[in-house]
C-alpha cells in the first residue's frame, strides 16, 4: 500500500478529527476539526474549498450521488451545504431550536435527516426543499441513526429505545433496550428462507458490549449478542456478505460473526490484530478487503480468505495511535485518521491501467505516476510523474501517451529519462490509444484518428501527418483499433475490418464479418489477426490470404487477447477474462490445414490484468499498483527440473511442449522419458510438416523404414502432395487422399488406395484419373474378393479386368484364370472347366482341379489334372472313382509312392503279382516286393538283389526264413544279420560250424559282446589268428597277441601284421616288450624280418627308432641290389618325420640322396643327357661301398657315361678301379677291352664343371657340389637333376614338397609324368615357382 498523502494541520494538532469521503466517485474529502472549520480536499492532497462554522463541527455526510455535503455545528441551527459541483456554500434554517446532533443522507433519495438533543427530527427533501419537522420522536438526544434502502429510517436515542421511520417521518417499528445504543445499521439477517425482500434487520451496539439485532418483520424476538470480557469495547462493526458481522473490540480483537439462526453465537474468524488497542474497522465491498487500525498499524485482510493478510501498514511517527478509517466507495483511497491530528490516505487500489508494446510495458502506480518497465531486456523500471489522474495509457516502441476525458499526453522515453513531448486534445472523449514508432490513433465516439506522435513535420509529407478514420461518405462506427509498426487495423459495428498500410498511406485489405467486431488484436507483425464480435465469438483472421478461424471454447467474458513476445513461439496467444487465461496456438502449416487450438487454462490470481506474454510467462498488473509475474499452466516445463518429475507429469509436458510446438522442449522431455514418447513427438513433426526434426526423432528410435521414406520426400516443393504423403504415414488415408487430389500430382491418391488394398476407392479414383488402370484395379480387387469368399463380385471384376488387348496378354490370362475359377465355384462346371482346359496355365488346372475335387466332381477333377499334367493328383482322383485303367495308364508318370501302393494292393487282390511287384517296387515297399517274390513268384534271387539294395530288416529276415527252409545256412545267417537277428545267426553258426561266415558278415556293426562271442569260439576251436583278430576288436589286446604269436607259420606274416597293429592300438609296454622280443627272435631264437619292426615302431609312432630301422631296411634292400625298394623306405620314412616336424638324420638324408642319383642316371640317359648321368654316376661311384651287389656294372657305366659326357679323367679314374684284380674279371666281356685300353693311354683331359651360387650364402660352386665351402652348409639337391638348387629358380613338388629346379623340373616333365622322389602323377601345369625360399632353407631340419 502506497501513502498518497497526509495532512497535518496546527489547528487539528493533539485532536481528533470528523472526515467523510464524496461518495460514488471519491475525489473530495472533508475534514472537521477543533477549529470551526470544515475543510474539502480533493484526492490529491491538494484544498479545494473550506467552510467557516460558528462552532465545531458536530456531524458532516455526503449524499447518494456525492454532490452536496451537509454539515451542522454547535451554536447553530443552519444546516451548511457545500455543492461538490459549483464549489458553492449555501445555508439551510432547520426551524429547529434545539441543538441538531445528528444528520445523514437517504441512500436512494435527496432525503436528509436531522436529529436533535432533545429527540426531534426534521426530514428535509433536497429535490423539492420540503422539511417535515417530526417532534418527540425519542425523549432524549438521538444520537445515532441509518437509512435503509428502502428509505426507512432507523434512529438510537439516549432515551434507550430504538425508532424505525419511513420517509415521511412515520414511525413504523420501535423497541427500547437496555442501554445506550450507538452505531444503528440496516442489513438483511442471513435465514434459510427471505421472509421479505430488502433490509429488514436493525442491528444496534448497545453500551459497547452487546449487539441488539430486531428484525423488522419479528418485532417480538429481538436477538441480543453478548462477547467475551477479554475482547474489551465494541468499537465498530460492519455487515458483508451473506449476513455475516465483523467486530472491532477495543483490546485489538478482531471478530467475525454469522447471523444464521444456527451459526449465532459461534465466532467464524478471531484474530488479535492489534496488541494494546483496536479503534476502528473498515470494509471494501468492491475491493473485497478488511481493515482494522490500532496501535500504530493498519492491518487489510482479504474477505475470501480472513486468514490470509494482504497487508500490515505500521505509522512508527503516529506515537499516540490511530482514530478512525474510512474508504472510498470505490476501494481506491483508504483515509486513517490518528489521535493527534494527522489524517493519512493511502492508495489501495489504483485503477488497472497500463499497455505494453513489444517487451515494455507502462503502467500507473500511482494516482499521479506511470512506471515504465522492461524486464525481459533488464532495463531499470523509470517512474514518471504525469499532470493528470489518467482514464487510458497507450505504451510504444519509444513513447508513452496518458490521457483522459478529450486530451493526451505524449512522453518521449530517452537514454537521458522521460520527457514530455506535447499534449494533444481531439474532437471526442477518448476511449482508446495506440501508439508506434511514428504514429499515434485515437479512438474516439466510433472514430479513429491517426497522427504523428512528435518529429520534425516538415520532414512527412502534409497528407501523411494526420488521418481521421472512416471518410465522410462512410456511415459505420468504429468500435476498436489497433496499430502495429507497419499496419492499423479497426472493425466497426457493421463487421467490417480493415487493414490500413502506413508507408502506402492507404487500406491494403479488408474483411467483412457477419456481425459488429467488438475488439481487434493482431501480432506484433500485423501478419494475423484476433478479433472479437458483438456475439463475444473470437476469430482469428489472416489478413496474408483472407482465411479465418473461429477459435475453439472462446468465452464469452473474454476482456483481451495478448500475443506471444518471445521470437521462437509467434504463433501462440491467450486470451483473459477476468479470473482465467486461456492458451491457444495456431498451427499454420499442418497436414490437417492451418487450425487454431486450445492449450489449455491458467487461473488468474484476484484483480490481475495482464499485460505482456513473454516465453510462457504473464505479466500481470494488480490493484495495488505493482505488476506480477504469473507462468502459464501450459508452459509449466519450462520451470521445472525434468530429472525429478513424475513419469505421469512429463507426459503432460509432453502434450504442453507438442501442442505449443516447442520442438526442442519436446526432445529433452522424450530424452528424459525414453519410452514411447518419441513416437508420439514423431507423430507432431509429422503433423506440423517437420521433415527434418521427424527424421531425427524416427532415427533415435531405430525406425529404419520411416527415416527412408521421410528422406525420399523432404525435397518435395508441393506443399499438398507433401501433406499427402505425412497423412498417409499418420494412417489418415482420407485427407492423404484429398490432398492429394488437390496436389500437382493426383495420381498418387490412387497409387495410395491400390497399395492399401483399398479398392473401391481405388476404382472410383480410377474412373476420374486413369481409366486406363481400371482393368488392373478390377483384377487386384478381383484377387481379394476371392480370398474372402465372395465369388459373385469376384467373377463380376475378374470379367471387368479383361482388356483384350495383346500387349497385358498375361494380365487377362490371369483374369480368364479368375473367370474359370469363380465360374467352377458358382455352378457354371462346364463352362469353368473348358477355360480350364483351354488355358495354357497348368497351375489353373490344378487350382480348378482341386476346386472340382472339394466339390466331389471327381471325374472333371481329374481330366483337369491329367490336362495338367500333375498325374499324381490325377491318378488320386481316378482311384477315388475306381477307374484302375486309367490309373493304369498314368501310373508311369506318376511318382508318388502311396498311389503305386494303392494300385499294385487292387493287382496283388487281382491275382496279377507281376504287376504288383512292379507297383510295389514303384512304391518303394520293399517288404511286400519281397513277400510276393518268394511267396508267389518262387524267385529268391530277385528277392535277396531287393534286400541288398533296400537293406531291408523285414525283408532280410523273410529271405533268411527262405533259405533256412532250404538249409542254406550260410545265405541264412547271412541275411539273419541283415535283419538284425544277431543272436538267431550267431546260434546258427555255432550250430552248423559257420562261425567264419558270421563273423565276415557281422563286420564292423557288431557289438563289443558279440566280438567276444566269436573270438571265445575261436579260441575253443584252437584257430588262433581268427580268435586275435576278435579279442583285437573287442579290446581285449593280451589276449589278442597271445593268439597272434601262436599262429602257424602258415599265417606267421598276417599275424604278425595285426600283432602290430593290436599293439598300436594297446600302446601298453609290456605288450610292446614281448612282441619286440618275438620279432627279434629272443622267444623262439628266430628272428623276424626288419621290416616288422620297422612297422611296429610306425604304429607306436615311435618316429626315431622307425628311422633307424628304416635305415637298417634301406641298407639290406640296396645290399640286396633292391635300390628302388630301399629309396622308397627312406622317402616315405622321410616323409613322416617331416609330418611330425622331427629332425631326419643326416644318414637317412644321405642315403636318401645317393639312391636318389643312382635313379636319376636312368632318366638323364634315357633323355640323352650324359653329361648330368655321368656327374650322377660319378656321386654315386664316389659312394660305391652303398652298392655292393653292382659294384661293378656300376662303374663300368660310369666310365662309359663319363667317356661320352667328355669327362676323360673321371673316366680314366674308374677305369683304373676296375682294373683292381677283384673286379678285373667281372668286367662285361662287350667293355673289357676299351676299359683296359683307356687305362694303357689315359686321356687325363676334363670338361670343367658349371658353377652356380649357393643358396644360403651365394658363394660360386659347382652345380653338383653339395657341400658349400663358403658357409660349410649342406646344400639341398634338385630332384630333377641331383645338382644343388639356387634361388631365383625354386619350385617343389605339390605331393612330396621336395624341391627342384624350376626350369629343369618343367623339362623333365615334358618327357616324364611322375615325380621322381614320390612316384606320384605330375604335369607342368601343377608346378608353381617360388619367389621366396627362405622356408625350406632352414638350417635345423637335419640331424648332425
Amino acid at each position: 500500500m502506497k501513502r498518497v498523502f497526509t495532512l497535518s494541520e496546527k489547528s487539528w494538532s493533539g485532536s481528533c478529527l470528523l472526515y467523510k469521503w464524496q461518495k460514488t466517485v471519491g475525489n473530495y474529502l472533508a475534514v472537521a476539526g477543533p477549529d470551526n472549520m470544515v475543510k474539502i480536499f480533493d484526492r490529491h492532497g491538494q484544498k479545494v474549498n473550506e467552510l467557516n462554522l460558528p462552532g465545531s463541527c458536530l456531524f458532516l455526510d455526503w449524499d447518494k450521488d456525492g454532490d452536496i455535503l451537509a454539515v451542522i455545528a454547535e451554536k447553530s441551527s443552519s444546516i451548511y451545504l457545500w455543492d461538490a459541483n459549483v464549489n458553492k456554500t449555501s445555508q439551510l434554517d432547520s426551524g429547529m431550536r434545539d441543538q441538531m446532533t445528528f444528520l445523514l443522507w437517504s441512500k436512494t433519495g435527496p432525503l436528509l435527516a436531522v436529529g436533535t438533543s432533545k429527540g426531534n427530527l426534521l426530514i428535509y427533501n433536497q429535490q423539492t426543499s420540503r422539511k417535515i419537522p417530526i417532534l418527540g420522536k425519542h425523549t432524549k438526544k438521538i444520537t445515532c441513526g441509518c437509512w435503509s434502502s428502502q428509505n426507512l429510517l432507523a434512529l438510537g436515542s439516549e432515551d434507550r429505545s430504538i425508532t424505525v421511520s419511513n420517509h415521511e417521518g412515520d414511525t413504523i417499528r420501535q423497541t427500547t433496550v437496555r442501554s445506550d445504543p450507538a452505531d444503528v445499521q440496516f442489513s438483511v439477517m442471513k435465514t434459510d428462507e427471505r421472509s421479505s425482500p430488502g433490509e429488514s434487520t436493525v442491528s444496534v451496539a448497545l453500551g459497547k458490549k452487546t449487539l441488539f439485532l430486531f428484525n423488522l418483520n419479528d418485532p417480538d424476538n429481538p436477538i441480543e449478542l453478548a462477547f467475551q470480557q477479554r475482547y474489551g469495547n465494541i468499537v465498530s462493526y460492519r455487515w458483508y456478505g451473506d449476513g455475516y458481522i465483523m467486530i472491532g473490540f477495543s483490546h485489538g480483537y478482531f471478530v467475525v460473526i454469522s447471523t444464521h439462526i444456527r451459526e449465532i453465537g459461534q465466532e467464524l474468524f478471531q484474530a488479535h490484530n492489534h496488541k494494546d488497542s483496536l479503534t476502528s474497522i473498515a470494509i471494501s465491498q468492491s475491493l473485497n478487503k478488511a481493515a482494522s487500525c490500532g496501535d500504530n498499524c493498519i492491518k487489510i485482510h482479504d474477505l475470501t480468505d480472513l486468514k490470509e493478510m494482504y497487508a500490515i501498514v505500521s505509522l512508527d511517527e503516529e506515537t499516540k495511535g490511530l482514530d478512525q478509517m474510512c474508504w472510498t466507495d470505490d476501494g481506491q483511497l483508504l483515509a486513517v485518521s490518528s489521535q493527534q491530528g494527522t489524517l493519512h490516505v493511502f492508495l489501495t487500489k489504483l485503477p488497472i491501467l497500463g499497455d505494453s508494446s513489444g517487451t515494455r510495458i507502462a503502467y500507473l502506480t500511482s494516482l499521479l505516476e506511470v512506471t515504465v518497465a522492461n524486464q525481459v531486456e533488464g532495463e531499470p523500471p523509470v517512474a514518471m510523474a504525469v499532470e493528470v489522474e489518467p482514464s487510458f495509457i497507450a505504451a510504444g516502441p519509444y513513447h508513452v501517451a496518458v490521457g483522459m476525458n478529450n486530451r493526451a499526453w505524449f512522453y518521449a522515453l530517452g537514454d537521458n529519462g522521460v520527457e514530455r513531448v506535447k499534449d494533444t486534445e481531439y474532437l471526442g472523449t477518448v476511449a482508446s490509444m495506440c501508439l508506434n514508432c511514428d504514429y499515434a490513433t485515437a479512438l474516439f465516439e466510433g472514430k479513429v484518428q491517426l497522427h504523428l506522435i512528435d518529429g520534425d513535420e516538415q520532414v512527412v509529407q502534409e497528407d501523411r501527418q494526420t488521418k481521421l478514420f472512416p471518410e465522410p461518405d462512410q456511415k459505420y462506427r468504429i468500435l476498436s483499433h489497433a496499430l502495429t509498426t507497419e499496419f492499423l487495423y479497426y472493425g466497426t459495428d457493421t463487421g467490417l475490418i480493415q487493414c490500413f498500410y502506413l508507408e502506402d498511406w492507404q487500406t491494403v485489405n479488408e474483411y467483412r464479418h457477419t456481425v459488429g467486431v467488438r475488439k481487434v488484436f493482431p501480432d506484433p507483425n500485423g501478419t494475423h489477426l484476433v478479433f472479437i464480435d458483438e456475439k463475444s465469438d473470437g476469430f482469428l483472421y489472416c489478413p496474408v490470404n483472407d482465411s479465418l478461424f473461429e477459435i475453439p471454447d472462446f468465452s464469452p467474458a473474454i476482456k483481451g487477447v495478448l500475443w506471444e513476445n518471445w521470437m521462437n513461439s509467434k504463433s501462440v496467444f491467450v486470451a483473459y477474462e477476468e479470473d482465467k487465461v486461456y492458451t491457444y496456438a495456431f498451427h499454420k502449416d499442418t497436414i490437417q490445414g492451418s487450425k487454431v487450438i486450445l492449450v489449455g487454462a491458467t487461473k488468474l490470481p484476484f484483480s490481475h490484468k495482464p499485460l505482456l506474454l513473454y516465453n510462457g510467462e504473464l505479466t500481470c498488473q494488480t490493484q495495488s499498483g505493482k505488476i506480477n509475474g504469473v507462468v502459464l499452466n501450459t508452459h509449466a516445463f519450462l520451470n521445472n527440473p525434468l530429472g525429478d518429475t513424475s513419469k505421469e507429469k512429463l507426459q503432460s509436458f509432453l502434450q504442453q511442449s507438442i501442442m505449443l510446438k516447442r520442438f526442442s522442449d519436446a526432445w529433452d522431455v522424450c530424452k528424459t522419458l525414453n519410452t514411447e514418447a518419441w513416437g508420439e513427438l514423431g507423430r507432431a513433426c509429422l503433423h506440423h510438416m517437420d521433415i527434418e526434426l521427424a527424421i531425427r526423432v524416427y532415427r533415435m528410435m531405430g525406425n529404419v523404414g520411416m527415416v527412408m521414406s521421410l528422406d525420399d520426400i523432404k525435397g518435395l516443393e508441393d506443399q499438398n502432395l507433401l501433406a499427402g504423403h505425412l497423412a498417409m504415414f499418420c494412417n489418415d488415408y482420407n485427407r492423404a487422399q484429398d490432398l492429394y487430389l488437390t496436389s500437382s500430382y493426383p495420381m498418387a491418391a490412387l497409387e495410395m488406395r491400390r497399395d492399401l488394398q483399398h479398392w473401391d476407392s481405388a476404382l472410383q479414383l480410377a474412373k476420374r484419373l486413369n481409366p486406363e488402370e481400371i482393368p488392373f484395379i478390377s483384377k487386384e480387387y478381383a484377387i481379394q474378393l476371392e480370398f474372402v469368399g465372395d465369388y459373385v463380385n469376384a467373377l463380376a471384376h475378374y470379367e471387368k479386368g479383361i482388356t483384350g488387348n495383346n500387349k497385358f496378354q498375361d494380365h487377362d490370362e490371369s483374369c480368364l484364370a479368375g473367370v474359370a475359377r469363380m465360374s467352377i465355384r458358382m455352378g457354371d462346371i462346364r463352362r469353368g472347366a473348358n477355360q480350364a482346359i483351354q488355358h495354357p496355365s497348368r497351375s489353373l488346372k490344378k487350382d480348378c482341379g482341386a476346386i472340382l475335387e472339394s466339390m466331389k466332381q471327381y471325374s472333371e477333377a481329374a481330366q483337369l489334372y491329367e490336362k495338367g499334367q500333375y498325374y499324381d493328383k490325377a491318378a488320386s482322383v481316378y482311384i477315388r472313382c475306381k477307374n484302375w485303367a486309367k490309373v493304369g495308364e498314368l501310373l508311369p508318370h506318376v511318382t508318388s509312392p502311396k498311389i503305386h501302393l494303392q494300385y499294385a494292393k487292387a493287382k496283388e487282390a487281382d491275382g496279377k503279382y507281376k504287376e504288383a511287384v512292379m507297383a510295389y517296387e514303384s512304391a518303394r515297399d520293399w517288404d511286400n516286393v519281397i513277400r510276393i517274390l518268394l511267396e508267389h513268384l518262387n524267385n529268391p534271387e530277385e528277392a535277396v538283389r531287393f534286400v541288398r539294395e533296400s537293406q531291408s530288416i523285414e525283408g532280410a529276415n523273410m529271405v533268411a526264413r527262405f533259405f533256412l527252409r532250404l538249409s542254406d545256412y550260410g545265405s541264412a545267417i547271412q541275411f539273419l544279420v541283415l535283419s538284425r537277428c544277431s543272436d538267431e545267426a550267431f546260434q546258427l553258426a555255432q550250430q552248423h560250424s559257420q562261425m567264419e561266415i558270421y563273423a565276415d558278415i557281422i563286420g564292423s556293426e557288431a557289438t563289443m559282446e558279440d566280438y567276444q562271442s566269436i573270438a571265445l569260439y575261436f579260441e575253443g576251436e584252437k584257430n588262433h589268428l581268427q580268435a586275435g583278430k576278435f579279442f583285437q576288436k573287442c579290446g581285449q589286446y593280451s589276449r589278442a597277441l597271445k593268439h597272434f604269436l601262436q599262429c602257424p607259420s602258415s599265417d606267421d606274416s598276417l599275424a604278425i601284421e595285426i600283432a602290430i597293429e593290436t599293439v598300436g592300438q594297446a600302446k601298453d609296454e609290456v605288450l610292446t616288450n614281448q612282441l619286440i622280443d618275438y620279432l627279434m627272435g629272443e622267444s623262439d631264437g628266430m628272428p623276424k624280418d626288419a621290416k616288422y619292426l620297422f612297422r611296429l615302431y610306425m604304429a607306436l609312432k615311435q618316429f626315431r627308432e622307425a628311422a633307424r630301422t628304416a635305415i637298417i631296411i634301406a641298407r639290406e634292400e640296396q645290399s640286396a641290389g633292391n635300390y628302388r625298394n630301399a629309396h622308397d623306405v627312406l622317402f616315405s620314412m622321410y616323409s613322416e618325420l617331416q609330418t611330425q616336424q622331427i629332425k631326419i638324420p643326416a644318414e637317412m638324408a644321405t642315403n636318401l640322396m645317393i639312391l636318389h642319383s643312382y635313379i636319376l642316371v636312368k632318366i638323364h640317359v634315357k633323355k640323352g643327357d650324359h653329361l648330368k648321368g655321368a656327374r650322377m654316376l660319378i656321386r654315386v661311384s664316389n659312394n660305391i661301398s652303398k652298392f655292393p651287389s653292382h659294384i661293378v656294372p656300376i662303374l663300368t657305366s660310369a666310365v662309359i657315361e663319363c667317356h661320352r659326357a667328355g669327362l676323360r679323367n673321371s673316366a680314366f679314374s674308374f677305369a683304373s678301379m676296375l682294373m683292381r684284380p677283384e673286379y678285373r674279371n667281372k668286367i662285361d666281356v662287350k667293355y673289357k677291352k676299351k676299359i683296359e685300353a683307356m687305362v694303357r693311354r689315359p686321356d687325363t683331359s676334363e670338361v670343367e664343371e658349371e658353377s652356380s651360387p649357393c643358396p644360403y650364402c651365394g658363394f660360386s660352386l659347382p652345380e653338383c657340389e653339395l657341400l658349400c665351402p663358403g658357409c660349410k652348409n649342406n646344400l639341398p639337391y634338385c630332384i630333377a637333376t641331383g645338382s644343388h638348387l639356387v634361388k631365383e629358380d625354386w619350385c617343389v613338388c605339390p605331393h612330396c614338397e621336395f624341391p627342384a629346379l624350376y626350369s629343369q623340373f618343367t623339362q623333365l616333365l615334358e618327357t616324364e609324368s611322375a615325380c621322381p622322389m614320390c612316384s606320384e602323377c605330375l604335369n607342368v601345369g601343377d608346378l608353381k615357382k617360388v619367389s621366396d625360399c627362405s622356408r625350406y632353407l632352414q638350417l635345423d631340419q637335419l640331424e648332425r
